[in-house]
């Protein structure tokens, strides 16, 4: 017999000895001295897979904790509610029920659980409109009181972003201003009236879909520049297409009202030349450098 055969036939026998002792219900430490072996891992080879007797086995804490967190899932408590009756964490507990079946909710827990959710998300809401009308009304008070300078720079400004513009290939040296938002028509007449153009010299007309409507646009945007409905110009009404899937409907859809001013070539030459000035003061603060009385934004 060769060295290494001895040696597995020693190992052998000494683990049946070993297993015999198991069985008999002896500990780990009477298994060892019995059979004289000081090497834990021998030892554990020796009893691999052999369960220990149930009398050497320490007492766990937890085991009252966890067989009363099963018993309380199995009567249909939630993991906060068994936290909350046992004072341990929701990660044992998840642990020790988590191959029992999930209690069934009832339909009036999960309304209550709905409505809470929306009590809280509607109160959410409440805070941060709060919040954003407190910032619009700070801003508002900061630009309330218009100086005749700022209007006539914002007027200017608010034609070249929104009115009729002369092209190379299209020339058109009028002042046509169209816009569908009622406070913008306001600041445009009252920079109109700062420039002393009479109120005569402008026409109206509004422009607006088919499927609206119509005459109470048209009294609408009558009575906001205040003249009579009959005063305005023929409406032009743009055609629905089925395919486009519009937004703007409803009462609160009025169209556009277009505001032209009779006899007003010199009048947007100037309005150009104003533009020129503003963009090119613009350029040269930016190419300079110039930041003096920044405004916070």
């Amino acid at each position: 017999m060769t060295e290494t055969t001895s040696k597995y036939a020693d190992f052998e026998g000494l683990r049946t000895q070993a297993v015999a002792l198991r069985r008999e219900g002896l500990s780990r430490r009477q298994i060892r001295d019995r059979l004289h072996v000081d090497n834990n891992d021998l030892l554990n080879r020796l009893l691999q897979g052999e369960p220990a007797p149930e009398w050497t086995k320490r007492p766990n804490a937890k085991d009252d904790v966890r067989a009363k967190a099963r018993e309380l899932r199995l009567q249909g408590m939630t993991y906060d509610q068994i936290q909350v009756e046992l004072g341990c964490s929701k990660g044992s507990i998840s642990l020790w029920v988590r191959d029992l079946p999930k209690p069934e909710r009832s339909r009036s827990a999960i309304e209550q659980a709905r409505l809470a959710g929306r009590m809280r998300w509607d109160h959410e809401l409440a805070v941060r409109d709060a919040e954003r009308q407190r910032t619009k009304a700070a801003a508002r008070d900061e630009t309330a009181a218009m100086s005749d300078r700022e209007l006539f720079y914002t007027g200017v400004a608010l034609y070249w972003a929104e009115g009729g513009k002369d092209k190379v290939y299209d020339r058109r040296e009028n002042v046509t201003f169209i816009n569908s938002d009622p406070s913008v028509i306001a600041v445009y007449l009252a920079w109109l009236d700062l420039l002393e153009v009479e109120r005569e010299r402008l026409s109206y007309r509004v422009m607006i879909h088919e499927t609206a409507d119509i005459p109470a646009a048209e009294r609408y945007w009558a009575d906001l520049v205040g003249i009579d409905a009959s005063a305005l110009q023929k409406t032009t009404l743009k055609k629905h297409n089925p395919k486009t899937v519009r937004k703007n409907v409803g009462e609160a859809y009025r169209g556009c009202l277009v505001i032209r001013v009779a006899k007003g070539a010199t009048l947007y030459r100037r309005i150009e030349g104003w533009w020129s000035g503003i963009a090119e003061g613009a350029t040269s603060r930016l190419k300079d450098g110039d930041r003096p009385g920044r405004v916070e934004a």
